[in-house]
């Protein structure tokens, strides 16, 4: 009478070989808390899911799942630490494109200092500044379309230049 040998289930496969695939978990997160938290996690994810797969290679397929979840893990972390602030209270999640309050004040302030004195400019002065810093144009391009000399439109930023620069001087005394 042949007696048929049974396949190692995963699970059995996984315990045989804990100590293998929590180093291989440390080699790629660093700790062996981590480790111990990957490990885990990969044990999880057999038990509950795969033992009802037919799998050809036991303990390779046990090595892809526990790389797999460290790889996850380090990548999550990556992305989270993109999202940081830390502050003298802790640490905060940072939302992109927000600043602080008071750095939110400050940059409005500046705008309308820079509107106001730009309100105190000529109005072809105003124009060629935007369409230099705006519109991108260069001082040819905006000569030609103000029918004016390039030297003139030179002269016409350089006056909104020290206008700003004179506004950036009020900023800095409040």
């Amino acid at each position: 009478m042949l007696l048929e040998l049974a396949e190692p289930t995963l699970e059995t496969v996984f315990l045989a070989h804990r100590a293998q695939l929590h180093r291989l978990a440390k080699k790629i997160v660093g700790t062996p808390e981590l480790a111990d938290e990957i490990t885990q996690e990969a044990y999880l994810k057999l038990v509950e899911g795969a033992c009802a797969r037919e799998v050809a290679n036991p303990f390779g397929y046990c090595c892809q799942v526990v790389r797999n979840l460290a790889l996850d893990h380090c990548r999550r972390q990556a992305v989270e630490a993109t999202y940081r602030v830390y502050t003298d209270d802790g640490e905060l999640p940072q939302v992109p494109g927000v600043g602080t309050p008071e750095r939110g004040l400050h940059e409005r302030r500046m705008l309308d200092a820079i509107e106001e004195v730009l309100g105190t400019l000529p109005p072809r002065t105003r124009l060629a500044f935007e369409l230099y810093r705006l519109a991108g144009l260069t001082q040819r391009e905006i000569a030609k379309r103000l029918g004016c000399s390039a030297t003139l439109v030179n002269f016409m930023l350089k006056d909104v230049a020290e206008a700003l620069r004179q506004c950036r001087s009020l900023l800095d005394e409040d």
